[in-house]
């Protein structure tokens, strides 16, 4: 199903890349330097023809018309802006990719800036007017949701000139320290038995079967980390303070605030996922690790084990087309629409699957625009996890995809309902998986990777946000060193993992590669909370499937023009009872609970 025109074939069969053709057919192309032009022009005529008038349109009924221009310029601009950074993903270490994508930021802040007065004045337009123009307009309705979340922000709102000011400064502010952090990630390299390897190789190690691999991967990138943590420890100073001068300025209360708010979630539903699953430590992660230990026949295991597949575990080499049609069955099995949506990324060059020298580490899923299509990014190597990471990207691209009806502005879902698709598009390609394993060692091997999964997307990521709050929370006090972090980081891993995992020498520099900590502060308990969400969808959908796919793709294709209690409501889920947390954990501890049973 893979393109075989494309280049990327190794060992792993045709492995596709990006055609971004789609987008641009080239940084100089007379398309590129057209659309350029053309955003600059639409940018100085929507600045022309409505700065200052936003208050009066709705008052006379033509507020829509702005937002469709500004929806178009959105759309354009956009489009300009993916095609930049996906370039540059490919290769971030290419100083020509480097250089272009800097220029085309600098060239959109330019834009934004310009445009910023828009949803300044829309914020400026009195409650009464408003919804007499949401009764007298139903289009302009469809917004209501999108209002609603900017009126929220309307008391964190600075005077235009300051807004101009910090939105010119983000060039050389955060957006530069996350270009220096994703750089020098990349051009990192780990000396693993005297072979040179990237950090992906290299993390990828610490899942190999051999524990001598583990352990020399582990040392190796204890090694370089502690080699450049005095420049990680630099960058994470700087953005922290950065975000809280912010902070500051717009008088947000606590330092996620920004965060629950881009989310169009509340404080206390974050607050009650963190609560409830730091509650649950004992009985997921400290209970499950101890077992592990058990089965590897010892009393604790090193940090290099914590992710190491169990002895029994069916470690093949999937080829690519192998992999693709264990996703797609599992999606057609689910709903033969789902299926169709997905297809497209197969035989299009919307994935870029191989690994390679510079390419940016991870995966992720771009939506780009509504008038194009998403682009996911793999860097695969074969493994089970690739699979299911493929699964996840995928799952993203579909409800990028489904959503994109409802345009530049409500096609954009907020990070918490965003990951829904995605961590369902495992938990059916995992299922699939185990009901095609008939072994039972090779069973409860794939129960166990599952397990370890759902670990390192709940506990994980809530010890993680968790150690971003202590981070900036400190931050605001002074400068840390790296020593502090450093305490931070084993503090809460061991809080989180329990004891039967040691902190071996080097483990306390592991914070410096997690990007999320860089690019999207507090980002991180969106996974938790998708994948609780995900286990209570799932648990709906294995007690009466009847009706449940419609409603699920009623669910992502409304995109951001709904609350996520109206969008959950139809399942009977309401993310502020706690039952509907202890629902989600509840799936992995009764996995966990299998495990115990079935343990050799």
């Amino acid at each position: 199903m893979s393109a075989a025109a494309q280049p990327g074939h190794n060992q792993f069969g045709n492995l596709p890349v990006w055609d971004l053709d789609d987008l641009f057919p080239g940084k100089d192309s007379p398309q590129f330097k057209a659309a350029l032009e053309d955003a600059k022009a639409r940018a100085a005529k929507l600045e022309a023809d409505y700065k200052g008038k936003l208050v009066a349109l709705t008052q006379s009924g033509k507020l829509i018309e702005a937002i469709r221009d500004s929806e178009q310029l959105d759309d354009i601009a956009g489009r300009i802006g993916s095609y930049a950074f996906l370039q540059y993903a490919q290769n971030t270490t290419d100083p020509d990719r480097t250089k272009f994508m800097g220029d085309i930021n600098e060239a959109m802040t330019a834009l934004s800036t310009r445009t910023l007065f828009f949803t300044l004045e829309l914020n400026r337009i009195e409650d009464a007017d408003l919804e007499a123009a949401f009764a007298a307009d139903p289009e302009l309705a469809r917004y209501r949701v999108w209002f609603a979340d900017l009126r929220k922000a309307k008391p964190h709102q600075l005077d235009d000139k300051l807004e101009e000011l910090f939105q010119d400064k983000s060039v050389t502010a955060y957006s530069a320290w996350n270009r220096l952090y994703d750089e020098t990630l990349s051009s990192l390299k780990f000396d693993v038995a005297g072979e040179d390897l990237d950090i992906e190789a290299t993390l990828h190690l610490l899942s190999e079967k051999d524990e001598a691999k583990r352990e020399a991967a582990f040392h190796a990138l204890a090694k370089t980390f502690k080699d450049n943590v005095r420049l990680f420890t630099h960058i994470t100073n700087v953005l922290a303070k950065d975000k809280e001068i912010s902070d500051r300025w717009r008088g947000y209360e606590d330092i996620a605030d920004s965060r629950h708010m881009a989310n169009a979630i509340e404080r206390e539903v974050v607050d009650a996922l963190q609560s409830a699953v730091q509650a649950a430590y004992p009985r997921l992660s400290h209970r499950y690790y101890k077992l592990k230990a058990r089965w590897f026949g010892k009393d604790k295991l090193n940090a290099w084990d914590r992710n190491a597949p169990l002895p029994t575990s069916d470690e093949r080499v999937w080829d690519w087309d192998s992999a693709v049609s264990t996703v797609m069955d599992a999606y057609g099995r689910f709903s033969p629409e789902l299926a169709e949506v997905a297809r497209p990324f197969f035989n299009s060059g919307w994935i870029d699957a191989p690994a390679g020298k510079g390419k940016r580490s991870g995966a992720f899923a771009h939506p780009t625009v509504p008038s194009a299509h998403p682009y996911l990014m793999l860097n695969y190597l074969g493994r089970t996890r690739d699979i299911m990471t493929l699964a996840h990207e995928l799952g993203h691209g579909v409800h990028q995809r489904l959503a994109a009806d409802q345009g530049p502005i409500l096609s954009n879902t907020p990070l918490t309902l965003a990951e829904t698709a995605s961590v369902f598009g495992e938990m059916l390609t995992f299922r699939a998986l185990l009901d095609k394993t008939t072994d039972p060692k090779q069973r409860f091997a794939l129960l166990s990777s599952k397990v370890e999964d759902m670990l390192n997307t709940v506990v994980r990521q809530i010890a993680f946000y968790t150690f971003e709050r202590k981070v900036h929370t400190a931050r605001r006090n002074g400068e840390l060193r790296a020593e502090e972090i450093n305490a931070m980081w084993l503090e809460v891993q061991a809080e989180s993992l329990g004891d039967a995992i040691i902190p071996n020498e080097g483990y306390e520099v592991f914070w410096t590669y997690i990007p999320h900590f860089i690019h999207s502060p507090f980002y991180v308990y969106a996974y938790a909370f998708g994948d609780c969400l995900v286990n209570s969808l799932y648990a709906q959908y294995e007690k009466a499937n009847e009706g449940f796919a419609e409603r699920y793709f009623e669910l992502l294709k409304a995109g951001g023009s709904k609350h996520h209690s109206e969008l959950l409501a139809p399942f009977g889920l309401d993310a502020k009872d706690p039952q509907f947390w202890s629902l989600g954990l509840s799936m992995i501890e009764g996995l966990i609970d299998e495990l115990e049973a079935t343990s050799p």
